[in-house]
C-alpha cells in the first residue's frame, strides 16, 4: 500500500477515493498514493480526492461499494464531487 498524507483516509482497499480527515488548503502539497501533489482547491473535512487517474464513465467506489460514475476524466489527487461524479444515490443535475 502506498503512503498517503495523514489527513487522507482510505476507508476500504478497493476505494478509488481518499477522504479528507482535516481541511487542506488550495495548492498545499499532499502525499497521494506515494506521490507529492498540490491540492487542486481548498478541501474541507469529508471531501473525496482521487487515488489515481479515473476515466470518464468509470465506476467510482467508496466504502468498497460503487457510489457513482465519473462524468469526466479525473486526475490523481483531484477533488471528486458533483462537478465530475454522477451519483448513484442523489440527483446531482437537472434533466430538462
Amino acid at each position: 500500500m502506498a503512503a498517503n498524507d495523514a489527513r487522507l483516509l482510505l476507508l476500504h482497499p478497493d476505494d478509488d477515493v481518499l477522504i479528507t480527515a482535516a481541511n487542506i488548503d488550495a495548492d498545499e502539497t499532499i502525499l497521494v498514493e506515494g506521490e507529492w501533489l498540490k491540492a487542486p482547491r481548498r478541501l474541507t473535512l469529508g471531501h473525496k480526492i482521487s487515488r489515481a487517474w479515473i476515466a470518464a464513465g468509470a465506476t467510482i467506489r467508496k466504502y468498497g461499494a460503487p457510489i457513482g460514475r465519473a462524468s469526466a476524466d479525473i486526475a490523481k489527487g483531484e477533488h471528486v464531487h458533483v462537478h465530475n461524479l454522477t451519483s448513484n444515490y442523489t440527483k446531482t443535475h437537472l434533466v430538462e
